[in-house]
């Protein structure tokens, strides 16, 4: 009789054998982040850039002649004044 292997007769013994999973490493329940200065920049730039693209169009036209207009001293009268007021109120939700 030749014996060629040392070992277990039973191959699957070592499965048999097989640690638990392993647990894992405690935390202290704090979770941190770091963002660079320049993540931060980026970061501002997106949010100026996405406000801008939302914000009116500005209508230079329309703009030089309200200049023009309030330039006249028999322009701006209480009608005018009242006008403006609501309209800023309204904006502002002042009502």
């Amino acid at each position: 009789m030749t014996i060629d292997r040392v070992g277990p007769i039973d191959p699957l013994q070592n499965l048999k054998k097989a640690k638990g999973p392993e647990k894992s490493r405690k935390s202290d329940g704090e979770d941190t982040i770091h963002v660079s200065e320049e993540a931060r920049s980026k970061a501002e730039i997106y949010q100026a850039t996405e406000l801008a693209k939302g914000a009116p169009e500005i209508r230079w036209e329309l703009v030089e002649e309200i200049k023009k207009r309030l330039q006249d001293p028999n322009y701006i009268s209480d009608k005018v004044l009242d006008g403006v007021a609501r309209r800023l109120m309204e904006y502002f939700e002042i009502t």
